[in-house]
């Protein structure tokens, strides 16, 4: 069948399928009966006279030619968003809804307070905050541009070394007093440590506390970051930690600062269609002036960041 006979509305509910995974999600989300999905698709397949999904017990799976598909109908939904808010203005005017990914500690302890002078640099722009720990997909459109520790490669993205961090090994002052200082790395496999779920982490980025103590012992683990900080700061062991979530709090202190010490980058990106709109494109810059100003803050050598002017 001819593509321009095709229902636009049944390539949408396609697509909505492919970002919940399943049919039913996707009713959910779009608050349709599940049978009304489900037989749009069916119409769908025979329009186009091939399957788009394999139903799994897991949900439902892309064929071949359901991948095929799902690049077009994006790059038509990237078209169809570009020639609305370029015929309203938006893609050049500083307003509406910009939504940024980011990690949960760079996302929850640097950018949070940031962005509200952000959002009073810019009043008419609204800044959604996502913060999760894992990585963002920006091809299922979670958001609009991202903060991520690991380089995207995927096609369609621009992307760019957003910084360089620093993090240390990090106890509060009350755990040194009652433990005795900590003199050398042998000292380390006396104490206790607070690190990631290994098997849940959701980059090579983070798999670092077990290069450092080996055969270390994890009383608590958790796949939050934050989690960790907060363990730490109750003076009960010890956890690997940015520099610019640890080095604000006085309670907690570096130690072996010169001799345990990471280099991790967070990378920015963002579709290349979205980062061309003019309220995307001016939260990059403004991240991008942000992290320049706060070097010093990111990786350790200061204890407080600056906000831009």
């Amino acid at each position: 069948m001819a593509m321009d006979r095709i229902n636009w509305d049944n390539l949408r509910l396609f697509l909505a399928v492919v970002r919940a995974q399943s049919a039913q999600e996707a009713a959910r989300r779009l608050e349709l009966d599940h049978s009304t999905i489900t037989r749009r698709l069916h119409r769908l397949e025979k329009e186009l006279g091939a399957r788009l999904f394999e139903r799994t017990p897991a949900g439902h799976l892309l064929t071949p030619v359901g991948q095929r598909l799902l690049e077009h109908v994006e790059r038509m939904e990237s078209s169809m968003v570009l020639v609305g808010e370029d015929i309203g203005g938006d893609s050049h005017m500083l307003t509406g809804h910009v939504r940024l990914g980011a990690t949960e500690g760079f996302g929850s302890f640097f950018l949070a307070p940031q962005l509200s002078h952000f959002c009073e640099r810019h009043p008419g722009i609204q800044v959604e905050l996502l913060i999760v720990p894992r990585f963002i997909n920006l091809s299922q459109r979670e958001a609009d541009l991202a903060v991520n520790i690991e380089r995207p490669h995927r096609t369609g993205e621009l992307c760019s070394k957003l910084t360089d961090y620093r993090l240390r090994l990090y106890a509060s002052r009350r755990y040194v007093s009652e433990h005795g200082p900590i003199r050398r790395l042998q000292d380390l496999a006396a104490h206790r440590f607070f690190g990631y779920v290994e098997e849940l982490v959701f980059s090579q980025e983070l798999h670092y506390l077990s290069d450092i103590v080996p055969d270390v012992s994890s009383s608590l683990r958790s796949t939050s970051v934050v989690a960790q900080y907060h363990a730490v700061r109750e003076g009960r062991g010890l956890a690997v930690l940015p520099c610019f979530m640890a080095e604000p709090c006085q309670e907690l202190i570096a130690v072996l600062p010169d001799e345990v010490e990471l280099r991790r980058t967070f990378w920015l990106a963002a579709p290349a269609d979205r980062r061309e709109l003019a309220r995307v494109r001016v939260l990059w810059d403004y991240l991008r002036e942000l992290v320049e100003c706060n070097q010093s803050f990111l990786l350790g050598d200061s204890p407080a960041w600056r906000r831009l002017a």
